[in-house]
């Protein structure tokens, strides 16, 4: 009985010695290193990951085996300037107003924050980035030690820790804006009769064609990550490092990329977890994570990792890193998204994903997604698709792309994954429409949302401290907010609200009452006659622009002349976007006024920048 005592003892004594000596080994870890590999314009919709249709990527899934698969990952922009901005800073960018893409003019980091990777390089980390910015926001001093197409983590000092991030561009939109001839001359690997086209697509031989050239291209990305997983190999780093990718935002199939739809938002991500580390990861290896992380959580994400303090003012949550448990991150349900201005195309939409429900806020329903975007148009498949919708031959869901919205949609995305059955006027939805309503409400107030300003407004008056100018004008911003809520009420229920807004001597309670009764159109005809003075006299042009825009969408008025008159009378290049948008639209499918614009009157500054340039050359064709 003494000896088996005695060799209890010293298998207990044996214990306790490996785990003091474990945990002090763990203490006494250098930090671990971070690679980040970006793949620009990918969903989770493409990719066999995720989806038995997708295309099949073994280096990312090596990834996974010794890691974790992000089912719910969602960028917070639907395009790349804004969606790098909120990853860049972690905040929000309807607060600052870094969401605007591509930017007139760069705004500052909120007070007392700086750029992440400024906080890891002061902890002594060697950060590098190859190569891609794209920021709409000031660059904080300090933030990388390199930015540029030769940054490598090879160039740091012996021992260092690091942050690296790669960039490939491979499935980037430009990709697919490819001609006749070459697609005619190109066979695509990825068999294109395996490919199930959307729903909300035509099926015709061009989509399949593009849905499987884009798979190609994602192939392709994937043995450029595994070019850079055989350099950590080759230098024993993959112990030590932990791996992200992710895709920068959705993309690129038409009515993905630049739109709050899933195939816009929902990204693949993928985290390797290294060795020595596993400490700090609290899921099991090879798991799949069904809570969901937006992007504004990135960055304190990584500074937690890297047992760094988080400073004050971020708005994302850490999903990883010491002290963070699972279970509570697998509790997290909610992703807040945003979309502006993207190049030349105007327009305010949120969004919120509670659970399997996506709740979308349009603030200018009466503008169709399918609204002329440069950029866009160049891909072959935008222009079959448009030009199936003005000949008739599409059906009902492929046509939404091209008609004008409600102000509230819902959406069961488990049942609905590409968002073809609004269930906003479903009276059985009308609790979980009620809840949706107000979780996006206490979001955007919470901020507060700088876009009730028009944006040539926020960038005279708030791009120098856009949270401080927020802070200010909160007041102001939720009295416009509630005005644009005034659409998803009954006419009769706000009418006399409208009146009175519309004759206000505040310029932008007259701007939201006007836009609210675009979005009635008919049902606000009551009100032609004091809409029609707003558009002779009102002191803003923005007002009289949209009072125009009434009088074109209810026919009670030709918003040609004082449209026109606008164009030519602003000097400001984003003021004329905003203008552009509207002529556009009154010019387009639904409408057909005819413009005919005399370059010579236009304002030489407003000629300065490119969006506004492609405007024009689209107007002038």
């Amino acid at each position: 009985m003494k000896k088996t005592t005695n060799y209890l003892f010293i298998v207990l004594i044996c214990i306790l010695t490996f785990t003091f000596q474990s945990c002090s080994n763990t203490n006494q870890l250098p930090p671990p290193n971070i690679v980040w590999v970006t793949s620009e314009d990918n969903s989770v919709h493409y990719m066999k990951i995720y989806d038995e249709g997708g295309v099949s990527t073994p280096n990312i899934e090596s990834l996974a085996a010794h890691g974790l698969v992000f089912n719910n990952a969602f960028s917070n922009a639907a395009v790349c300037s804004a969606a790098r901005s909120t990853i860049i800073s972690g905040c929000y960018g309807p607060k600052m107003a870094s969401h605007y893409h591509r930017k007139q003019k760069e705004v500052p980091m909120p007070d007392g924050l700086n750029m992440f990777p400024s906080y890891l390089r002061k902890a002594g980390y060697y950060t590098t980035n190859n190569n891609k910015e794209d920021y709409n926001i000031i660059k904080s001093e300090g933030t990388w030690d390199e930015s540029s197409k030769k940054a490598h983590w090879r160039n740091r000092a012996e021992e260092q820790p690091f942050f690296h991030v790669q960039n490939f561009g491979v499935c980037h939109e430009s990709s697919l804006h490819f001609n006749e001839t070459k697609m005619k001359k190109n066979p695509t690997n990825f068999n294109v009769e395996d490919v199930k086209v959307q729903p909300n697509h035509p099926n015709t031989d061009l989509f399949k064609y593009t849905n499987a050239y884009y798979r190609d291209k994602i192939a392709v990305m994937d043995s450029q990550i595994g070019k850079v997983l055989n350099q950590l190999k080759e230098d024993n780093l993959m112990d030590d490092t932990f791996i992200f990718y992710y895709g920068d935002h959705g993309g690129v199939l038409p009515g993905s990329k630049g739109y709050l739809l899933e195939t816009g938002l929902h990204v693949p991500m993928i985290i390797y977890v290294p060795k020595n580390y596993r400490h700090l990861v609290d899921f099991k290896e090879g798991s799949r994570v069904d809570g969901f992380v937006e992007f504004v959580d990135l960055a304190p994400t990584v500074l937690q990792l890297a047992g760094i303090e988080l400073p004050k003012g971020l708005d994302g949550e850490p999903f990883l890193g010491e002290g963070i448990n699972a279970e509570q991150v697998n509790t997290d349900e909610f992703t807040y998204s945003y979309a502006d201005r993207f190049d030349e195309k105007s327009d305010m939409v949120r969004a919120i994903r509670k659970g399997k429900y996506k709740y979308v806020r349009n603030y200018q329903p009466f503008y169709y997604n399918g609204l002329m975007n440069n950029y866009r148009y160049k891909q072959l498949a935008y222009k079959e698709w448009l030009d199936l919708y003005k000949k008739g031959e599409l059906n009902e869901v492929q046509s939404l792309f091209f008609e004008p919205r409600k102000p509230e949609q819902l959406f069961n995305i488990e049942e609905d994954r590409f968002e073809t059955t609004d269930l906003a006027g479903d009276p059985e939805y009308a609790a979980v429409l009620k809840e949706m309503r107000a979780l996006l409400n206490k979001q955007e107030e919470s901020m507060p949302d700088l876009s009730f300003y028009p944006e040539y407004y926020l960038k005279e008056n708030a791009f120098d401290n856009p949270i401080k100018f927020g802070q200010k004008n909160k007041e102001n911003i939720l009295n416009y907010k509630a005005i644009a809520d005034l659409q998803i009420l009954p006419f009769n229920e706000v009418k006399e609200t409208l009146a009175i807004k519309l004759t206000s001597s505040d310029s932008w309670e007259r701007y939201w009452a006007l836009t609210v009764c675009s979005s009635f159109g008919e049902e606000a005809k009551s009100f032609a006659k004091t809409i029609k003075n707003i558009a002779k006299n009102d002191e803003v042009l923005a007002n009289k622009v949209k009072a125009a825009e009434f009088l074109g969408i209810t026919k009670l008025g030709n918003p040609v002349p004082v449209m026109t008159k606008a164009i030519y009378s602003t000097n400001d290049e984003t003021e004329a976007l905003l203008i552009l948008n509207s002529i556009v639209f009154m010019r387009d499918i639904h409408h057909n006024y005819d413009f005919n614009i005399d370059m010579n009157k236009i304002n030489q500054d407003v000629l300065k920048g490119k969006e506004a340039k492609q405007r024009f050359a689209y107007l002038l064709k």
